[in-house]
């Protein structure tokens, strides 16, 4: 049963869900307008990238998953490849044994959100008959970066404790540390450059980033500072339709994200916990707890061991979904002994947001510039926070994410959505690099399978095996919500155990949102974040 509290947020005509509350409104705007859930997601996804600048950026890569009543869901990668200079040789040259987290060389590979954004309105258009133009969605991101919104202590924190590394990286200093000190919390803070930029875009279109002024503004300060990226790295980028992988499950279909992502590994998780979980667990205690982070080790040993660029993968990843395959891996986890664990690979700074509007059309999106900030570069003339997702590529030529001119690099980034056999569909979703598919399946289990309620399922402590976000250590984290007991019998299993806050943000920004067969809504967002579920 559900926990009485906290409550979910409830709608009947429409809802939105972000971890800044001001993007929610973005999109409940538009719904109210009578614009549909992509358009809604554009506007969200455009305040956010204002609102929450050290999360994520329009210099970042997005990845969406779209539901219509009566049609399979369609996917959308938005992800940048790296730059046509950007070689092994190239990085070796300058005695670089790996490819730098931040500054220009980190910079490498070309920013593909807003070309999702692009792609996503023309399917509105051509699917849905959306008529809202960019101007009207990016209205709100306007106005935000332009007269300043207040600093979050998420983002004060984060800027005190990036600012010895970041603020010596071209663009950094002028952005983020204003007369420079670190923003107090509660301040104003304005983006007027990115204003501009956002202009640019509501008046010559989404096109205009990759093939117009815009993109050669960008391409210009991208090599000034020493970037490799050009601008026929940018005029060669689209977004592509994606058909999302999917997850026969004991209580309806899961997608997800194909690779670069590792959608594969949150539906892997999932897999196997329809064959581990038992009814009569507690979704606060040991048992459930173990058996999520037991999968959770299986499914990032096929990641570390299969997905990159599909372009260059060995395998089908629908093979490792067949259920002869899931019923093997389930079969390997031990209810009795913790497995043993390496280590993670590390941060990712990233937003997740879900719309769903009153036609039953429905979207989980993710939004990233990877760690907190990014490269930390800040373009000069239009500025722009440019992602470093490309130092996620290695310059050993026999890795499995090894960096080669227009190869995509590996994403943690993976929207969600499920249609269950009672007729509900669910998007949901989290931020935090390794920390994503592990609160994907804290979330979806205690929904799906023990019945709770989409607020009290994210509002309830989460664990995280490794590292993400603001974190160092591979150690077993758990929220001091948690029952002593429970730790003490996580550690008698033999996990190394580690104790956090008890509302933590190294557990990441969870959201959901579900639709019932009868068109009610209900929606929960994380306490963790400065988010909000916003209905009508």
């Amino acid at each position: 049963m559900s926990p009485d509290f906290p409550n979910s947020a409830s709608a009947a005509r429409g809802m939105a869900v972000a971890p800044h509350a001001l993007a929610s409104q973005s999109a409940l705007a538009v719904l109210r307008e009578g614009g549909n859930a992509v358009e809604a997601m554009i506007a969200a996804a455009a305040t956010i990238a204002v609102v929450y600048p050290h999360m994520n950026s329009i210099g970042g890569d997005g990845f969406w998953l779209i539901s219509r009543p009566g049609d399979e869901p369609v996917g959308i990668e938005a992800c940048g490849a790296a730059a046509l200079a950007a070689t092994i040789d190239e990085y070796r040259s300058r005695a670089l044994t790996a490819i730098p987290t931040r500054g220009p060389l980190a910079a490498n590979t070309v920013a593909g959100t807003v070309s999702g954004w692009q792609l996503a309105q023309r399917w509105s258009n051509e699917t849905l008959g959306g008529t809202l133009p960019a101007a009207r969605l990016l209205e709100d991101a306007i106005h935000y970066a332009k007269h300043g919104v207040p600093v979050t202590r998420s983002q004060a924190q984060c800027v005190a404790g990036t600012r010895a590394e970041l603020q010596s990286i071209p663009g950094f200093a002028d952005t983020f540390l204003p007369d420079a000190r670190t923003p107090a919390a509660g301040e104003r803070f304005a983006m007027p450059r990115l204003a501009a930029a956002l202009q640019q875009l509501a008046d010559a279109g989404f096109e205009d980033f990759y093939r117009g002024d815009l993109a050669r503004s960008m391409a210009g300060d991208l090599r000034s500072v020493g970037s490799l990226l050009t601008l026929a790295d940018l005029e060669r980028h689209r977004a592509s339709l994606r058909t999302p992988l999917a997850l026969v499950h004991s209580l309806g279909t899961v997608y997800n994200m194909p690779p670069p992502t590792q959608g594969l590994v949150s539906l892997l998780i999932l897999g196997i916990l329809d064959r581990v979980l038992a009814k009569d667990m507690d979704p606060l205690g040991p048992e459930f707890v173990h058996a999520c982070v037991e999968a959770t080790k299986l499914a990032f040993g096929i990641r570390d061991q299969h997905i990159t660029d599909p372009d260059h993968m060995l395998i089908d990843p629908l093979t490792l979904l067949d259920p002869a395959a899931l019923d093997a891996m389930a079969a390997r986890v031990s209810m009795t002994q913790a497995a043993p664990w390496g280590r993670g690979l590390g941060p990712g700074d990233t937003v997740w947001l879900g719309v769903m509007d009153a036609n039953g059309v429905a979207v989980s999106f993710i939004q990233s510039i990877y760690h907190e900030f990014g490269s930390g570069v800040v373009l000069a003339r239009s500025g722009i926070n440019w992602q470093n997702r490309g130092c996620s590529f290695s310059l050993d030529a026999q890795a499995l994410n090894p960096l080669m001119p227009g190869r995509r690099p590996f994403h943690t980034l993976n929207p969600a959505l499920a249609r269950f056999s009672d007729g509900r569909t669910m998007v949901y979703g989290n931020m935090g690099g390794d920390g994503q598919p592990q609160s994907q399946s804290a979330v979806f289990s205690r929904i799906a399978h023990f019945g709770w309620n989409p607020q009290a399922a994210i509002d309830a402590p989460r664990w995280l095996l490794g590292r993400t976000w603001g974190q160092t250590t591979d150690t077993l984290k758990l929220e001091a919500r948690f029952a002593p007991a429970t730790a003490a019998a996580l550690e008698a299993l033999g996990h190394e155990v580690e104790t956090m806050q008890a509302y933590d943000e190294a557990m990441g920004h969870a959201g959901a949102i579900i639709r019932y067969p009868d068109g009610l809504l209900e929606a929960g967002y994380d306490p963790r974040s400065d988010g909000g579920a916003a209905g009508w």
